[in-house]
């Protein structure tokens, strides 16, 4: 699926926000719990406009996992009021800008507005194209086992069905592979 260069980008971050977030084992454990890693998140995905790196802004950020991550765990319809509220608590006011090399693109918040809510709506922003393409079944929770983590399939078939973040593809095939020859030796 190709989504326009702003809404990937903004897929990507979401994805890598929210799995952020302690795994439902608890193995992992809280990837954004100080200034360091928020520095780190940002240093992968960068936000335009100001940076407070307080920790205020830090326990904002942290607040949106939950919400992006009700993203994942609905359906399309079922996306439609979540993305509807998030553009409302942020007061979106879409306008197209062109700054740093990148082309026109779309900006819904003044530059000044807190990181975490320029966060939140670009998130937002992307996923109403999500919502418009029908290309919902392209936002997944992993397929593996022992992983909840999240991703968008930008795979041109759509084929994909583990995230990148813990080589859950490599480790599920690994097990089906050995799984395999203990029937055949058995």
């Amino acid at each position: 699926m190709v989504f326009i260069h702003d809404t990937e980008v903004s897929l990507r971050a979401a994805a890598a926000l929210v799995n952020t977030l302690p795994g439902p084992d608890a193995v992992g454990g809280d990837r954004l719990q100080t200034q360091d890693d928020l520095d780190a998140y940002l240093a992968e995905f960068s936000y335009t406009g100001e940076l407070r790196r307080d920790a205020a802004e830090l326990a904002a950020v942290r607040a949106n996992r939950p919400r992006l991550r009700a993203l994942w765990d609905t359906d399309r319809d079922g996306a439609v009021p979540l993305v509807n509220a998030m553009l409302r608590d942020g007061r979106a006011l879409p306008q197209l800008v062109i700054h740093d090399g990148f082309d026109w693109h779309i900006h819904a918040t003044e530059p000044d507005a807190p990181l975490a809510m320029r966060m939140l709506i670009e998130s937002a922003m992307a996923f109403v194209d999500v919502i418009r393409s029908d290309a919902w079944e392209r936002v997944r929770v992993c397929a593996a086992d022992d992983c909840a983590d999240v991703y968008v399939d930008f795979s041109k078939n759509g084929s994909k069905r583990y995230c990148d973040t813990g080589n859950c593809g490599n480790r599920m095939n690994v097990n089906a592979y050995r799984r395999r020859k203990a029937r055949e030796s058995a």
